[in-house]
């Protein structure tokens, strides 16, 4: 038995569906301590959104760390704190014409999303939070409560309460128009609500993208309702879509917005809620915690945003190899018409969907297709509430040499896993 099913819980999940022991990593690659290569095509669910140990940031982390750097402050001043937060200000909010205030709820993004949901409820006095159906945002209870997916909240393990669940785009009924219909009549039983969460892509629910109308439609009900707008873009934020925020291309301005992920770069734990000034109605320590302050994670953060944010070279990019991505799915699923493929997704983030076929259901269609790729030295993972989606997450600074690699891997693996319910 090895030291990780000798002392790790039954809990771990990836290193079953890739089951080797990885040892080094660059760029777009990753290395196990045998020296097989894999394309990773999953960056760390969204959390190495410029590849592996991008050498501007290794530099500056290295740097920093050899000079003796802070590497631990909770929420005292430092320069690291300072050199992030100003370039925060320089490269992403005053360019967009942003006016946030940065709150450092705590290492992840589920810690980002728990300070946006108290801060709600405590700024409206009311206690009611939208949400839609799957939805994810995060592990822990409050978190778990506006996620829809029925697996992860039931491991939660008592109720679930202060939500309620509306269809998201494209789902029967999803309209914005329900909930204005819902806050406005008095026989809905629905007390308006503090705030709605929402993504603008649901990585984790099965690449469901939200139209740029759909998301206009929702910030105009929540604005008329004096609802707060909460925008959870830990996963599609920090350019994974193109743009910054995710929400830039609807030209909607949320009330609250939850980072984490990539905010760091490379890896590091940082989230951030960032919170219209008005909002701040915190006291001193009314809202902390012990990992407010990773010295490290501030130097990448800072690195990332001036490196791949002072221009729009990298957003161009992400378009450009999300429209050849997108083509090359949909080549994939014309070639598989019995199978009925389905293609969804936003800049690089993409989704293949798969239904059943001859029996066999659509998640298990994709759990086959993910593990045949990892064999062939490419990892995806999959998502969905049934899993039938697999997802692809690749570097925003993959080479489109990479990407072709990625997409044959993956074109390959499909093609494996539906041969035998070929008619």
């Amino acid at each position: 038995m090895s030291v990780f099913e000798e002392l790790e819980s039954e809990v771990r999940s990836y290193s079953r569906a890739w089951p080797v022991v990885f040892d080094q990593a660059r760029g777009s690659w990753l290395h196990d301590e045998d020296g097989h290569r894999y394309l990773d095509f999953f960056t760390g669910a969204g959390a190495l959104n410029y590849g592996h140990n991008p050498p501007v940031l290794k530099r500056a982390l290295m740097d920093y760390l050899n000079r003796d750097g802070v590497a631990h402050s909770l929420d005292m001043f430092t320069v690291a704190r300072r050199h992030f937060l100003t370039a925060l200000k320089e490269t992403i909010l005053a360019p967009r014409n942003l006016d946030y205030r940065v709150v450092f709820p705590g290492p992840g993004g589920a810690n980002a999303v728990e300070a946006a949901l108290k801060l709600a409820r405590r700024v409206t006095c009311r206690t009611t939070v939208i949400s839609f159906t799957n939805s994810f945002h995060g592990m822990t209870l409050g978190a778990l409560a506006v996620s829809g997916n029925a697996a992860k909240r039931a491991a939660a393990g008592v109720p679930l309460t202060h939500s309620v669940s509306l269809p998201y785009d494209g789902y029967e009924g999803g309209s914005p128009e329900l909930l204005d219909h819902l806050i406005g009549d008095p026989g809905s039983g629905l007390d308006r609500p503090a705030a709605v969460i929402v993504e603008t892509v649901q990585g984790e629910g099965g690449v469901q993208v939200a139209s740029d109308h759909w998301l206009r439609a929702l910030a105009d009900v929540c604005r008329r309702h004096e609802v707060l707008l909460i925008v959870d873009d830990v996963q599609m934020g920090c350019g994974r879509t193109g743009p910054f925020f995710s929400f830039e291309d609807a030209g909607i301005v949320p009330d609250i917005v939850c980072l984490s992920k990539s905010i760091s770069g490379y890896g590091l734990p940082l989230a951030l809620t960032l919170i219209r000034p008005e909002l701040d109605v915190w006291q001193p320590g009314e809202h902390n915690g012990t990992f407010r302050g990773v010295g490290p994670a501030f130097v990448t953060g800072a690195a990332a945003l001036k490196a791949y944010w002072s221009g729009n070279d990298l957003e161009k990019a992400v378009r450009r190899c999300g429209e050849r991505l997108a083509a090359a799915l949909d080549e994939i699923a014309g070639t598989h018409n019995h199978a009925a493929l389905t293609v969804t997704g936003r800049g690089l983030v993409a989704g293949l969907g798969f239904r059943r076929v001859s029996g066999v259901a659509g998640g298990e269609l994709a759990a086959r297709t993910s593990a045949l790729a990892f064999r062939r030295g490419l990892l995806v993972e999959t998502s969905g509430a049934d899993g039938s989606v697999v997802k692809l997450l690749p570097p925003l600074t993959v080479t489109e040499n990479e990407l072709d690699q990625g997409i044959d891997i993956l074109a390959g693996a499909v093609a494996a896993a539906l041969r035998p319910l070929r008619p």
